[in-house]
């Protein structure tokens, strides 16, 4: 029996200081919080997560890059990157594989400038506002795509 692909978990930049950075917005769980529910959810559900956070985005393109073949879906959090990189919506079609953007929070109801996703209009699903229950919501739509 094979085992199945991963399932990629990306975090951009400033989602490292979850639980620190305005908990008023971003509540007080931490990163480590994120990627424990994102674990037990996987591993209910019969997959395994890839759980990686980086503040330099060439780093996060060569993950993305290197995901193509290798992962059965990515559940990624763009942070600031959603509003502003043309370059990260490009690597993420490399893979060709489901994608469901993540925020923690409400997008939508924040400063206008990140009301524009450049990753949205690629993803297989977007999630919003519900908190870091938004990756459980990811990972359980991703895992109902790619079953």
């Amino acid at each position: 029996m094979t085992s199945k692909p991963p399932i990629l978990l990306l975090n951009g930049p400033n989602l490292n200081t979850l639980g620190v950075r305005q908990p008023e917005v971003y509540g007080t769980a931490t990163l480590e919080d994120v990627v424990t529910l994102a674990t037990e959810v996987a591993e209910e559900l019969g997959w395994t997560i890839d759980a990686r956070q980086t503040n330099h985005e060439g780093e996060m393109l060569e993950w993305i890059h290197a995901a193509r073949g290798t992962v059965a879906g990515i559940v990624i959090n763009p942070g600031a990157w959603t509003h502003t990189s043309i370059a990260l919506r490009d690597a993420l079609s490399v893979p060709e594989v489901p994608i469901i953007e993540v925020h923690i929070s409400n997008v939508h109801a924040r400063e206008e400038f990140r009301r524009h996703s450049y990753v949205s209009g690629i993803a297989a699903g977007v999630i919003a506002g519900v908190g870091i229950r938004g990756y459980e919501f990811a990972i359980r739509h991703l895992a109902d795509l790619i079953a």
